[in-house]
């Protein structure tokens, strides 16, 4: 038996990444205290052991100055040199066990999640008046940010599911936020309307517009059997040539009424339920359809015909076409389904997290909605984790990046250096559906 597997590699790499982490937090932990000793002597901490972290939980519409409902207080240096123990020794049980498959994945995810915890304590470490980290707001961000990756991650599922590859979500992406933020503008000068009906109105339009391209793709890869990558990347070029011209021509200089995107919508009542109801209940329209997409995704892939239909073009067109599918046309349809999906997260981007277009604003957002799904397995529960571990990297930078003490662009490079190393170390070879990306003849 060889000695170098994937088990000790995980476990190896488990450790250096633990390593490294103690070693800057340490580093980070000493930088704060020179800067408070210098700063004010009298009331700098003794050592870099005095120094806390606080989670606390507010009360739902709770102002700043009002006091949480409870609030954690956890000695920094003390909790992370614990935390990073015990991963140090998971990674040692790692090697030594040598598993073939079970365990990988749990412990790497394991190392993620608390190096994320870690980090958060890191970033928020202060002295006795320091306020904390709101669990309940940092918990929301991860749900919100992970919007545009879990639907593209179940685009890609809808698609792959059916035997076509998709790579091309990220333009469809990209087309839509441009869409649906053009058609916005435009209906808003149309009826004279500043209020949601334009917003609404664009929201349709990216839909309809990552069908559109969906409806390119599959032309392409199912009826003219053009390789299903170059086909993809086709899309995502074209994406970024229109756009492009679109906003450098006419989007930079029209006027028009709307000035917002999509409102928040807090759920009523769901909403004030401390912790819970700002986390799942206290968000803008496109997140809701989100969580109920992913139920709904579940449901109807696992529990009816139409998935069994879905699964079985996937996994073996040739059973499925000798009991009366027409396999060709049902990839049509699904892979236009899974446009409209990406459609809904380009949405996202130009109309309800923010109300603009910019070149490039999807940010690749795409091809890590790919690897969430693959992540998942190619279902839609598991790609909704995946995508909240690739979404609690963007929101931890984006809470901790003021206080941490590291080049904003170290902290911004997380999301896509756990995409390497989830795909690397955790998945390996991860079994798509059989006759993905293989074109089907009757």
């Amino acid at each position: 038996m060889k000695f170098w597997t994937r088990a000790r590699g995980v476990g190896v790499l488990g450790i250096v990444l633990t390593l490294l982490l103690l070693l800057t937090v340490d580093s980070n932990l000493n930088r704060k205290l020179e800067q408070a000793r210098t700063a004010s002597p009298d009331r700098a901490p003794a050592s870099v052991w005095d120094y806390s972290s606080r989670l606390y939980i507010p009360k739902p519409g709770n102002k700043p100055s009002e006091p949480p409902i409870t609030t954690i207080t956890l000695p920094t240096l003390l909790t992370v040199l614990v935390v990073g123990g015990l991963l140090i020794v998971g990674g040692g049980a790692l090697i030594a066990r040598n598993p073939e498959r079970r365990g990988i994945a749990p412990y790497m995810s394991i190392v993620i999640v608390m190096s994320f915890i870690s980090i958060l304590l890191w970033g928020t470490a202060g002295g006795a008046a320091a306020r904390g980290a709101d669990l309940a707001d940092t918990l929301s961000r991860i749900i919100r940010i992970a919007t545009p990756l879990v639907l593209g991650a179940l685009a890609g599922l809808v698609c792959e599911r059916s035997g076509v590859v998709n790579i091309g979500i990220e333009g469809m992406m990209l087309a839509a936020a441009c869409a649906g933020y053009t058609f916005a503008l435009i209906m808003g000068n149309l009826f004279n309307n500043a209020g949601a009906m334009p917003v609404w109105i664009g929201v349709v339009a990216a839909i309809l517009t990552g069908g559109l391209m969906a409806s390119l793709h599959a032309l392409l890869s199912i009826r003219f059997k053009v390789d299903q990558i170059i086909s993809g990347t086709v899309i995502n070029i074209m994406a970024i040539g229109v756009t492009g011209y679109v906003r450098s021509n006419f989007l930079i200089s029209y006027e028009s009424p709307v000035r917002s995107g999509l409102p928040n919508a807090p759920i009523p009542l769901l909403s004030e339920i401390p912790l819970i109801g700002p986390i799942f209940f206290n968000h803008k329209p496109i997140t809701y359809m989100m969580l109920l997409l992913v139920g709904l995704m579940h449901v109807l892939l696992f529990k009816t015909v139409w998935g069994l239909r879905t699964r079985a073009i996937g996994e073996h067109p040739k059973a499925a076409d000798t009991v009366g599918i027409n396999v060709n046309r049902m990839r049509f349809r699904n892979v236009v389904i899974g446009g409209m999906i990406a459609g809904l997260g380009g949405a996202w981007f130009g109309l309800e997290s923010t109300f603009r277009f910019d070149d490039l604003m999807t940010n690749g957002a795409g091809f890590i909605a790919l690897a969430a799904m693959i992540f998942g397995k190619w279902t839609p529960l598991g790609a909704f984790g995946g995508a909240l571990l690739f979404s609690s990297a963007n929101a931890l930078q984006l809470k901790v990046q003021d206080n941490i003490g590291l080049p904003p662009q170290f902290l911004q490079m997380l999301p896509y250096i756990v995409t390497i190393i989830v795909l690397a170390g955790v998945i390996g070879r991860a079994r798509p559906p059989a006759a993905v990306g293989q074109p089907y003849e009757k």
